[in-house]
């Protein structure tokens, strides 16, 4: 659970999301086998089903985890997806081009030497840099 805890105090502090939903995704990551239940996911992190619930929901909304069916079982599972990280790393990727549209609009509004052009230019550079990083080391399988 110590390690299911590093996972959820990463989410909390690099993304802002909720210790529980940490906590979903550090389980997921490591339970063996890889599906478990709603009640089963509850009890070993502790957290109530409602609030397990709507984080459930949120993680199967954004693609990260998945609803698995056993036949014969009428029980739900969930499974972190074995994609689930490269869908959040290229999400933030994804985020990067959008901000040069803000930025362009930003610079109409400023003029190309107007106050603050040069923390926009600023901005612009780094994450073009960081956009080129990516596209020389694509995420692969």
């Amino acid at each position: 659970m110590a390690w299911v805890e590093g996972v959820a105090a990463f989410c909390v502090e690099e993304w802002g999301l909720p210790p529980i939903t940490g906590r979903i995704l550090g389980l997921l990551m490591i339970c063996d086998p890889p599906e478990r239940s709603a009640g089963e996911i509850a009890d070993v992190i502790q957290a109530s089903r409602a609030s397990l619930t709507s984080n459930m929901r949120f993680l199967t909304a954004v693609g990260l985890v998945r609803k698995v069916r056993v036949p014969g079982d009428r029980t739900a599972y969930f499974r972190i997806e074995d994609d689930a990280w490269q869908k959040v790393i290229q999400r933030k990727l994804d985020s990067l081009g959008r901000f040069d549209a803000i930025a362009e609009r930003g610079l109409m509004l400023t003029g190309a030497d107007g106050p603050g052009a040069e923390r926009i230019h600023n901005a612009q550079r780094s994450l073009t840099w960081l956009r080129n990083i990516a596209n020389d080391h694509p995420l692969g399988p």
